[in-house]
Order: structure tokens, then sequence, then C-alpha cells
């Protein structure tokens, strides 16, 4: 029984006090409770509050509850067929004379916990996050749907490639037509070339599992490798995919996406390709030029310097 005190118990309890002082006729005055109601209660109480709680109200017993014979029945038959499908098995028991309905079934087997309990699963635990020590060490690629509100042609779309360095925050950005393996690989040649700029030698590229990057998930591809993975293999670069639907482990590229969200596309409009590519451009400097707190308010610019 719960332990808490609710407000009707409260005012029960000071109602009995009052009628084991001044009496119950008393009390029904003062308290405008019938006298077969203090009574009730008086029965009940025996100086603690918890006596003073509502009791349930089920019925102990029903005129068209199961039988033992028919409990007896439904407990062999269970034991007997222990993963037996429950329409099956409310159709076996017919056959032996079971005359009630399958939801009737169901709840007195959910009462009598005939029903397999289920298997305990281990609450997943998430590794620590792996600090990275110097610049390519990891780098997080993913690509940006451009929304169509910033696009002036209604029959143009936008992709923004994505890569950012997870100890530097340095990043790389550029725009294509198309979400695509062709799209990724030439996004790949171009970053590496880009980052090869800054001193930074790539050694291992981060993405999701979407299907510009891998076959992971392809019903008929799945060891075939993509053209990205192909490139990346090529330039003895390595390929690491996150846990499947956890974007989170993609974390840092995903957070900048919401950055370029709120300072770039919220007051931008695009054309073109060509104009979106040279917009991408000028917002790709000012975002590599501005300070961050992870970086003790330094640019990523400034804090790749150091490790140059």
């Amino acid at each position: 029984m719960s332990t808490s005190i609710t407000q009707d118990m409260a005012y029960r309890q000071s109602l009995m006090k009052y009628a084991e002082k001044y009496g119950v006729s008393r009390a029904s005055r003062k308290y405008n409770k019938s006298r077969s109601y203090i009574y009730f209660w008086k029965a009940r109480w025996d100086g603690s509050v918890a006596s003073l709680a509502c009791q349930s109200r089920r019925p102990h017993s029903h005129p068209n509850q199961h039988t033992q014979a028919e409990l007896k029945l439904i407990k062999d038959m269970r034991r007997r067929n222990p993963n037996l499908g429950m329409v099956e098995f409310w159709h076996r028991l017919r056959q032996r004379g079971y005359t009630r309905r399958p939801e009737s079934l169901f709840r007195v087997m959910r009462k009598l916990g005939l029903f397999p309990q289920p298997k305990p699963t281990s609450s997943y635990k998430p590794k620590p996050y792996e600090q990275m020590t110097h610049p390519g060490e990891r780098v997080q690629i993913d690509v940006k749907v451009v929304p169509r509100s910033c696009i002036a042609d209604p029959h143009l779309r936008l992709f923004q490639y994505t890569a950012i360095d997870e100890f530097t925050r340095l990043r790389f950005l550029a725009a294509y037509p198309e979400q695509s393996t062709y799209s990724s690989a030439d996004f790949l040649k171009k970053m590496i070339a880009w980052y090869v700029k800054h001193g930074i030698k790539v050694e291992c590229v981060q993405t999701d599992n979407g299907f510009e990057f891998t076959n992971r998930f392809s019903n008929s591809k799945r060891n075939l490798p993509t053209l990205f993975e192909a490139t990346a293999a090529k330039l003895g670069i390595r390929h690491k995919l996150i846990r499947p639907y956890t974007p989170r482990h993609n974390g840092k590229v995903e957070r900048s996406h919401r950055e370029d969200q709120k300072r770039f596309y919220s007051c931008h409009s695009f054309f073109s390709l060509d104009d979106f590519a040279k917009q991408l451009a000028v917002h790709n400097r000012r975002s590599n030029n501005f300070p961050m707190r992870p970086l003790h308010w330094l640019s990523p610019l400034e804090f790749s310097v150091q490790y140059v």
C-alpha cells in the first residue's frame, strides 16, 4: 500500500479524532456527514491514517468468471504448447469444449502469467568520446540539403557537402547539384587538396551510412564498394562509418549545419549553382575565421596554424 496521505485521508482522520472526543452526533453536525458514514469509517479506523484509505471496489468474483475446470484446461494446454499462437491455441481449446471468446482467453492468460516474459535488454552505453591528438586524424563529412526557400528556381536542387576536421574545426564546403556517390568522390578529392594547402594530411574520414557514401544497407550491392569508398582507398584514407541511426556520432558536422542554417541559409537566396558556389565560398572563409570556445576563442585558421 502506498504511504502517501491524500487530502481525503487527512480529512477522515480529523473527523475520527473529533468523533472520538465529542461523539458521533456532534461530529455529524460539525462535518456535515451522516452518522452511517462516520460509523463506517470508525469501524475501519485503527488509529493509523493508512486505515482510512479507500480500498478497491473490484468484486472478488463474477457469475461468468472462468471455472476451475476451464483454468486447469488452459494451464495444461499452455504447458504442453508454450509457443503456440493465440488464435491456434484458442482453436485447440474450442475442440476440447472451451466456449469463451479469444478476448476472455487473453485476459485470463495474462492474469495467470502464461505469456513468456520479454527477455531483458541491456541498455546501450555509449563509449567515451575519443579525443583527436593532431590535425587530420579524423575528418567528419556530411551532406546538407539546401532549403527550397533559398532557391529562386523551383526546379533547381542544391546540396552542400561539408568536411570538418575534428581537431582544428577547420571546414571545407563545396556546392553540388546532386547527392550521389560521384559527387561524394569528387568532393573527397577536392577536400584532400584543400587540406593539403593548409598543411593538413587527412588520415581518416567519417561519414554516416547514406548511399552517397556506402552500400552497407543496400540489398543488391552490399559487397560492392561505392565510388567514394574506392576513391578513399586509392588515396590511402581510412573510411569510418558511424553507428546506424546515430547522427550524434557525427556531431561536429551536424552542429555546423545548424549554424549554417542560422547564419547563412536564413538570409541568402541562390539563383544558380555557380551563384550558390560563390556565396558558399565566402561563407566558408567567414566561418573558418570565426572564433570558437573549444579552441580557446581562436578561429579554426588561427588554431590550425599552431600545428602546421
